[in-house]
């Protein structure tokens, strides 16, 4: 397994986001997460396609976008063209998810579903085979700075179970709340790919310099906290 974190530029200032990038990449954090709003889904209105089009990608960077705005699939192909190599969707956001999961694929995108906390796992158990990640929220979506959710641990735990009975190769993403206080339960209840914003971008961060610190020691508890969950596999 790979710990992966991928800090989200919705905690940084928007006027710097590539610069914050380079930074957060050039640490280690080779995943950056793409928070879109249409404040319609969401409460809140961050940036669109064109946005970013515009950020710089360093190479071997990862572009998440999670896409929280209404019938996605009208602007998959805009989010594609302008450099997502993950694009999320929120079955709760469209009626059509089989169409909107193989339209991201069909535009050579890695295609993943988001989950609201009160969401059940019941909406993907038709479209297994059509997701390459499944992102839990682990806050209710449109804010950041929230606190995780604890139920959202036992619906970690069952989305692996599920996953490692239908479609082993399923990444599975958590976003919300995600802090060195969290990380270890969310490790320990099946999630490898973990987004952080406030945690790496303001608060101990505060400082540009100290980001790199930042993303570093994420990627230690990551990668010993995956090293443990794998041990215990085998006990």
């Amino acid at each position: 397994m790979t710990a992966i974190i991928a800090p989200s530029v919705l905690a940084t200032d928007l006027g710097s986001v590539s610069e914050e990038i380079s930074r957060v990449h050039e640490a280690g954090a080779h995943w950056i997460h793409l928070d879109v709003m249409d404040g319609v889904f969401v409460p809140n209105i961050t940036f669109g396609a064109e946005a970013i089009k515009s950020f710089r990608k360093p190479e071997g960077c990862v572009f998440d976008a999670h896409l929280m705005i209404t019938q996605p699939e009208r602007h998959i192909p805009a989010f594609a063209k302008a450099g997502a190599d993950v694009i999320s969707v929120h079955p709760e956001a469209t009626t059509h998810l089989h169409y909107a999961l193989k339209m991201i694929r069909d535009h050579g995108a890695k295609a993943a579903a988001a989950l609201n906390p009160a969401t059940p796992l019941e909406v993907l158990d038709w479209v297994w085979e059509d997701l390459d990640m499944v992102l839990l929220m682990s806050v209710n979506p449109g804010w950041g700075g929230q606190r995780f959710i604890p139920a959202v641990f036992d619906k970690l735990a069952e989305l692996r179970r599920r996953i490692q009975e239908r479609n082993p190769n399923i990444t599975i993403q958590v976003d919300g709340g995600v802090n060195l206080k969290t990380i270890r339960q969310a490790v320990q209840s099946g999630a490898t790919n973990l987004v952080a914003g406030s945690a790496v971008f303001t608060g101990k961060s505060g400082a540009a310099a100290s980001r790199a610190t930042v993303v570093a020691e994420y990627r230690e508890n990551l990668e010993a906290l995956l090293a443990e969950a794998t041990a215990d596999q085998f006990v």
